[in-house]
């Protein structure tokens, strides 16, 4: 099964925001950082681990038995916990996810939650079979959303995302300049609430996620409107300037 190369989000206003996927390549990049990183963590803590043995003699006989529970203890907190932990954390994202420029969200695009993150690498036990993530490479291949088992439990989905300065096109007219007036009766009450709702959630919103949304949300209404925008900020202030003179218009109370 041939996988797609975008995730396409239809939203209530139905406005079609779209990610790109992210396949086994990037993917391995960002694994390859996150495994270094553990292991540097875990080099640092079984170091202390190993200081700390004298300490467990107050176990007798036991003491070695001790050591090797906390040992075991440690590898899969350090293993496990530290994906669940970072993509909770940092809405989505690991140091190396966050390198690779992707993150995790479930499949409408909400942000997922601790749970979600907990679940789908509770799943990397099956996905690393039979060795180097065999059954998850299989996984991606043949999904639509290049989703690995984990993906599938917890309704996920990695996306590359674009970086603030890649979000900047460059075009010859800045249409952001509140004074200008625009011809606001060609915006629809569904289009004005989606630019509502992204205006109220966009401090919520990593800053590459909410660059990239503020850009594909002013092209569609500076088409509309048949102007250009110049990119990132100026689409959040066109965006603002549209909406202002919607709301001055009246139009949205007797809607």
């Amino acid at each position: 099964m041939e996988p797609l190369d975008k995730l396409t989000i239809d939203t209530p206003e139905q406005t079609a925001l779209e990610f790109p996927l992210a396949g086994i390549g990037s993917r391995f990049l960002a694994m390859v950082i996150d495994t270094a990183i553990q292991l540097v963590i875990a080099f640092v803590l079984f170091v202390g681990l190993a200081l700390a043995v004298p300490a467990l003699r107050i176990f007798g006989s036991v003491a070695p038995q001790w050591a090797i529970a906390i040992m075991v203890i440690a590898g899969f907190t350090i293993y496990y916990g530290y994906f669940a932990f970072f993509e909770a954390a940092w809405n989505g994202q690991t140091p190396g996810k966050r390198y690779a420029h992707l993150r995790v969200m479930k499949d409408d695009g909400r942000p997922i939650s601790p749970y979600d993150s907990i679940a789908r690498n509770l799943l990397r036990i099956v996905d690393q079979l039979p060795a180097f993530y065999g059954v998850a490479i299989i996984s991606v291949f043949f999904s639509k959303q290049n989703k690995r088992l984990g993906d599938f439990v917890a309704g996920t989905v990695v996306v590359h995302e674009k970086t603030v300065e890649a979000a900047r096109p460059f075009l010859e007219i800045r249409a952001d300049d509140a004074s200008i007036a625009y011809n606001v009766s060609r915006i629809t009450l569904d289009e004005l609430r989606l630019i509502e709702t992204f205006l109220q959630r966009r401090d919520t919103f990593d800053p590459a996620l909410r660059g990239s949304m503020a850009a594909q949300i002013s092209t569609r209404i500076a088409q509309k409107l048949e102007v250009q925008v110049y990119g990132w900020p100026a689409n959040e202030k066109f965006l603002e300037a549209v909406h202002s003179q919607y709301r001055a218009t009246g139009r949205y109370r007797n809607a």
